[in-house]
């Protein structure tokens, strides 16, 4: 074998990385972020382990795994910003928990959920009234309203399909979302619906949605791309 030489491209903040935590059992948020957000940020992506039947108590298991999962992200790569991806489960483990798991592994990337990224993506349209999707049981759906309610957002009304499975979540039906969403934009004086869970599929149809909600439709994964991109946007100038 002949001995070649090289050289060495460095990484450039044209091509910022993201680390992305993925549920085990979540099957849309890496198809969905890859499609919203530009070509030139480069994804990684882990796994935590977690169990499809989604509750309280399983989504608090989560936090243990946090430091873990995320220290299987390469650690020679100079991320950006590191997302955890689940909104029950940052409602249940707590932001600023989740944000601590990642940075002790991570101490220089910015560090975002679900949760952090809607409640961001609905001040920067001063969206205070809400209209709230779920796709949890009633114990996680009345959760994640009081941590909007704690952030100043007033859930308005409510609906959720009630699965607990996490892998039936990701087999919830366009039509199905679509229908719940324009029985949710009837209510009056929202500013917004919020669609929660990076495992129901959103992409392609918010627009559509927003229409016939007659308000904005912000789910879990679009609020993601956007906060992910404020993000880097902080990043750069900072």
């Amino acid at each position: 074998m002949q001995s070649l030489n090289f050289h060495i491209q460095q990484d450039t903040p044209e091509h910022p990385a993201v680390g992305l935590i993925v549920l085990q059992s979540d099957e849309t948020m890496e198809h969905e972020l890859r499609h919203w957000l530009p070509d030139r940020v480069r994804l990684f992506h882990t796994r935590i382990p977690n169990e499809v039947v989604i509750s309280h108590d399983s989504l608090q298991r989560m936090q243990s795994r946090l430091p873990l999962t995320t220290a299987l992200l390469p650690v020679t790569t100079d991320f950006k910003v590191i997302v955890y991806g689940c909104t029950s489960g940052a409602t249940v483990i707590g932001e600023q928990a989740v944000t601590d798991a990642i940075q002790s592994v991570f101490p220089d990337a910015a560090a975002t959920n679900p949760l952090s990224a809607l409640t961001a993506r609905l001040a920067s349209i001063n969206a205070c009234r809400i209209a709230l999707l779920t796709p949890y049981v009633p114990d996680v759906s009345a959760a994640l309203m009081q941590a909007l309610e704690d952030e100043g957002i007033q859930v308005v009304d409510g609906a959720s399909f009630n699965e607990s499975r996490d892998d039936q979540v990701a087999r919830i039906s366009r039509q199905s979302i679509l229908d719940a969403v324009k029985h949710l934009g009837s209510t009056r004086g929202i500013d917004a619906v919020v669609a929660s869970c990076t495992n129901l599929r959103t992409f392609g149809l918010i627009d559509e949605a927003s229409q016939l909600a007659g308000v904005p439709v912000i789910s879990s994964n679009s609020a993601l791309a956007w906060h992910i991109g404020e993000l880097l946007r902080d990043a750069t100038r900072a």
